[in-house]
């Protein structure tokens, strides 16, 4: 790989790894948004968002070292 190649990969990990972080947090917004006007979160959708979660920082770390924060983070949620 050429270095314009290497680079274009490494703005591609950073997208990847933003839009995860965006991706979990969103899962968070939904759940805290239906917490307020329902007064909970389905145990359906709960099992269901965590395994959101999980998929989305598998795929996060397959492509970027450094996101034990967004592991530990997303993880906790529940």
């Amino acid at each position: 790989m050429d270095e314009n190649q290497l680079e274009i990969l490494d703005i591609l990990k950073d997208i990847l790894k933003v839009n995860s972080i965006i991706a979990t947090e969103l899962i968070q917004l939904v759940e805290n948004s239906s917490t307020q006007l329902r007064g909970e979160i389905p145990g359906s959708c709960k099992t269901a968002h965590m395994e959101l979660r999980k998929d989305i920082v598998r795929i996060a770390e397959k492509w970027n070292e450094g996101c034990e924060v967004l592991r530990s983070h997303n993880i906790r949620h529940e």
